[in-house]
């Protein structure tokens, strides 16, 4: 089985947004893999809470629904039980190479370097900002995804 950490700053817009966009893909594109698919943050802002209504909404317009998901914090043992965890920028990718306990097996990478024919490495945080923002995040996690199902399935 293959795992993949999907991680933003609080676990409420990006990250889980990115989890459930990336199920879906597995489910249509490669029902083959065998993945473990869960997301976090680096910040305990969000423990417990669900995603932001704003993310909710726009990524059931999409048919993803992520309001069963629960906000949870980035743990040492992740770095040991999931084979990539993937931030959704620069700060969250420096915040976890701080956090990265010594022996971690976990590969580290922006899930935007999986994204073909994106130019920009970062998930803007939407939380700030308007619908357009929320829609802008689910593109981008989607041109990753599916980046990162085609590297999973070439491993396979």
């Amino acid at each position: 089985m293959t795992s993949v950490l999907f991680v933003c700053m609080g676990n409420i817009c990006r990250s889980p947004t990115a989890e459930g966009v990336f199920r879906k893909l597995q489910r249509e594109l490669a029902p083959e893999l065998d993945l473990h698919i869960d997301s976090a943050g680096t910040h305990d802002y969000h423990l417990g809470e669900a995603p932001d209504r704003r993310a909710r909404a726009a990524a059931l317009t999409r048919g993803v629904d992520i309001s069963e998901h629960r906000g949870r914090q980035v743990q040492a043992e992740d770095f040991l039980t999931f084979q990539y965890i993937l931030a959704m920028d620069q700060d969250n990718l420096r915040d976890l190479k701080a956090l990265r306990p010594t022996g971690a097996t976990a590969e580290l990478r922006l899930l935007l370097e999986y994204a073909a024919g994106v130019s920009s490495r970062d998930v803007p945080d939407p939380f700030y900002g308007g619908r357009q923002g929320f829609e802008q995040v689910l593109d981008l996690v989607e041109a990753g995804g599916r980046g990162l199902l085609e590297e999973l399935q070439k491993k396979q």
